[in-house]
């Protein structure tokens, strides 16, 4: 027994010691691509940008195309980009036509932005020349050199932004969007004088406007200190609490870590992936609702202290009627958490075929009969009883109200006003409601194994059986994301209203609505923060008393800490197969958040 034991201790220690080995090496790893990273961004210039189109703005008014000119790390350019926009990608060697290159152009027609890249051994080449001349009329264009800058003789002429780095590498190709799109400032000029036109003191200053991706240690972390976070999502696979998961941390407007784990579902071996698409839950309710909610409040259209039925015509004679739109935001309006709609769904109210009587599809072969949201949903929800009118009682109904205000005053259903007013614009490609509409059912992750209501396993329709009731449109729940759409909404925030060259709000009404308002609780307006009560350890152990944020049903979460410069994003979907509180119970969520946080703690000492 003892020489067990032994054996156990000793191989406990080895086990050990090969951690803190891969550890060690990760972050020597990290400290040679940082400064690689670093020497890339000493030798790019940004050139021809007198009209400041880099970085680029105005994202919803883009329809961006990257064409590779014979580049060998298109791919991973492509990548980037493609984090902070959608960007088709085209390449000259897939064209027969490859002298004069004119079906590529005529292909392009319908983009506005073209994103080029070439080397500098392509760059010599009339043919590609001649395209970008000829492209550059008619479009936007952007040009990414790479490698030798004699290459840039050739573009003499062009009135084209230029980007120009000396490396021709992967490396290179990782960071040069991120110049394009504003996650890396410029401020480099020529030292050499390669051409009568880019002359030494060539070089145009950008700013910094977007996520930048890139290493811990760029932050200012040790990489070392953020390896537990593997170990924890190993061991919630492990324990069943959730088949896979994705974590991102931001730091100073640096996403330095953002890994995907697991799989699917545990009866697959499809992996989950970072740019998944996730059932965001709860979180839709500080993702869509309360942001609409801020931006009509900010136009003077919505106002906190004036009541319900103001705003609903059918809430006026209604126990709502006089309960006002700062109690709702709170969930101090005494209403019910919530009423189990699918408990009412009766033989006769759904068909497994759609027709003009049963036009609302819930899930697969699932469709819920007209009306069913106008004639009883909302009735009984408007008329449901006021118990708790003053104290903090968490409602959902809360979010259908707002839904419907918001709804209301901006003449727009909730999903649209979203994706114009911030989803497209802030270039968050997978956010959004309906996702079935827009994406395939492989890159969503699959919920739960619904074997009461729906009956099926519920890809890409909404976990919430009163949100799929409703069309799967609601203000408390329906929004599904990637957790990169997630980093760039929340750092827009983090940055007190402000990301890619625009003001989304006010600084003083970011600050309004993520701060404490409550004398009931800890809740913002719409937002979840920081406990108090430190026995509550809520949302983790070291939060600190900043942070706001939000937790979802699925198996999701997101908090903001301004005090540590920190979007923290963690998504699963622990309701499959079916329903666990093993995330919860085993403290996955805030064990990783307090990772990250003893991490950027330990680096300020």
């Amino acid at each position: 027994m003892k020489r067990n034991r032994l054996f156990i201790l000793a191989a406990a220690s080895f086990f050990n010691v090969l951690c803190l080995m891969a550890c060690a090496q990760e972050h020597t790893t990290n400290e040679k691509k940082l400064s690689v990273a670093n020497s890339i961004t000493q030798s790019t210039v940004v050139l021809n940008n007198q009209d400041s189109i880099i970085p680029l703005k105005s994202l919803d008014k883009k329809n961006i195309a990257s064409v590779s000119l014979g580049f060998s790390y298109s791919l991973v350019f492509d990548s980037l980009a493609n984090k902070y926009d959608k960007v088709s990608s085209f390449s000259a060697s897939s064209y027969k036509d490859s002298v004069n290159l004119n079906d590529l152009e005529d292909d392009l027609k319908y983009f506005n932005t073209i994103l080029i890249s070439i080397d500098d051994q392509h760059a010599s080449q009339a043919k590609y020349v001649n395209f970008i001349n000829s492209i550059s009329k008619t479009k936007k264009v952007i040009l990414a050199v790479f490698g030798n800058g004699i290459a840039l003789r050739a573009f003499d002429a062009l009135q084209s932004p230029i980007v120009w780095t000396a490396q021709n590498s992967i490396d290179a190709a990782a960071i040069v969007p991120q110049y394009i799109f504003g996650g890396i400032a410029a401020g480099n000029k020529l030292t050499t004088a390669f051409s009568p036109r880019y002359t030494i003191g060539s070089g145009f200053v950008t700013v910094k406007t977007r996520l930048k991706y890139t290493v811990p240690e760029d932050a200012g972390l040790n990489s070392n200190n953020l390896a537990e976070i593997d170990n924890i999502a190993a061991e919630a696979i492990r324990q069943k609490a959730t088949p896979g998961l994705v974590v991102l941390v931001a730091k100073d407007g640096k996403v330095i870590f953002n890994k995907a784990y697991g799989t699917h579902t545990y009866d697959t071996n499809i992996p989950d992936k970072v740019t998944d698409i996730f059932d965001l839950a709860s979180v839709t309710k500080v993702t869509a609702t309360t942001p609409s909610v801020m931006r009509l409040f900010e136009e003077g259209k919505l106002k906190l202290d004036t009541n319900i039925g103001a705003y609903i015509p059918k809430a006026r004679t209604s126990p709502m009627n006089n309960i006002q739109v700062r109690e709702v935001m709170l969930h101090q309006a005494g209403f019910i958490p919530y009423i189990p709609f699918h408990d009412y769904v009766k033989t006769g109210d759904y068909s497994r075929d759609s027709s003009a009587a049963f036009p609302t599809k819930v899930a697969d072969n699932y469709y819920i009969k007209k009306g069913f949201f106008k004639d009883f949903m909302w009735p009984k929800m408007l008329n449901s009883p006021i118990k708790t009118r003053g104290k903090y009682v968490y409602s959902d109904i809360s979010m259908y109200v707002m839904k419907d205000i918001v709804e209301h005053i901006s003449e727009e259903p909730l999903n649209q006003y979203t994706y114009d007013n911030f989803y497209k614009p802030l270039g968050m490609q997978t956010a959004g409601f309906l996702p079935r509409n827009r994406f395939k059912p492989e890159q969503i992750i699959p919920t739960e194994q619904d074997t009461y209501f729906r009956k099926t396993l519920l890809v890409g329709y909404v976990h919430d059986q009163g949100a799929a009731l409703a069309g799967g449109v609601s203000g408390h729940a329906g929004l599904f994301a990637s957790a990169n759409d997630l980093a760039i909404i929340y750092q827009m925030l983090l940055n007190r209203g402000s990301y890619g060259g625009k003001e989304y709000f006010k600084p003083q009404t970011v600050d309004m609505f993520t701060s404490k308002q409550s004398n009931v609780s800890r809740r913002g307006l719409g937002f979840d923060r920081w406990d108090p009560d430190t026995s509550k350890h809520y949302p983790s152990n070291l939060a600190s008393p900043q942070t706001y944020g939000h937790t979802g049903y699925t198996g999701t979460c997101v908090w903001v800490d301004p005090s540590r410069g920190l979007v923290y994003v963690f998504l699963s979907n622990r309701v499959n197969p079916t329903v666990t509180d093993k995330l919860s119970n085993l403290k996955i969520r805030g064990r990783i958040q307090d990772v990250v946080n003893k991490a950027i703690d330990g680096s300020v000492k």
